[in-house]
């Protein structure tokens, strides 16, 4: 099974979705938090908050995707594997 077909699969999608927003948030919060409470945003700032939020999403869906795929590998073996 290929890597990206596997990353691109709804439940990989949506785990690294709800596993972003969650993480994004608290690093967020922890290292823009006097910004984002504060009274100007400014784009290079609200550029970098995006960021924190793509940095979870992509470790989240490369490890489920990894996870998945050497899963499908092992039971296609076995499979394989006379009885």
């Amino acid at each position: 099974m290929r890597f990206w077909s596997i990353v691109g699969e709804r439940p990989v999608v949506l785990r690294a979705l709800k596993t972003a927003f969650l993480v994004g948030t608290l690093l967020a919060v922890i290292n823009h938090g006097d910004r984002l409470f504060g009274s100007a945003m400014e784009v290079p700032v609200l550029a970098k908050i995006l960021l924190t939020f793509c940095v979870p999403y992509c470790v989240a869906s490369y490890a489920a995707a990894s996870a998945l795929r050497q899963q499908r590998r092992m039971e296609a073996r076995a499979l394989d594997k006379p009885t």
